[in-house]
């Protein structure tokens, strides 16, 4: 029985630690969406970190990436950067592509 109670245990903490980094990934992954798009508006330095910090906490507003999304848009229209979403989309995933890369260089 207690193989079985070993198993378990290590189950629940590979489930842990899983969570743990997908969240740390998805976190990466919004601020460098939001350096990103700091960049195309031209901000400075303090300017492109509270930028990238807004758009982490505008990930946590509803479930998916649809809110974050429709800020980092909205944001880069107003400033006058010739976007679409496609192109904010297609830089998501090639942010979460290099956030991972990031991770997985810190363990």
């Amino acid at each position: 029985m207690t193989m079985f109670d070993d198993r378990e245990k290590a189950f629940e903490a590979k489930f842990a630690h899983d969570e743990e980094m997908l969240f740390r990934v998805h976190a990466r992954r919004n601020r460098l969406l939001g350096t990103w798009a700091a960049e195309r508006m031209g901000l400075d330095a303090a300017e492109t970190e509270a930028y990238a910090k807004s758009v982490v906490q505008a990930d946590f507003e509803e479930s998916g990436d649809e809110d974050m999304i429709r800020k980092v848009l909205g944001d880069l229209i107003s400033a006058g950067v010739d976007i679409d979403e496609s192109d904010v989309r297609l830089a998501l995933e090639a942010k979460s592509v290099d956030a991972r890369r990031q991770l997985m260089g810190e363990v």
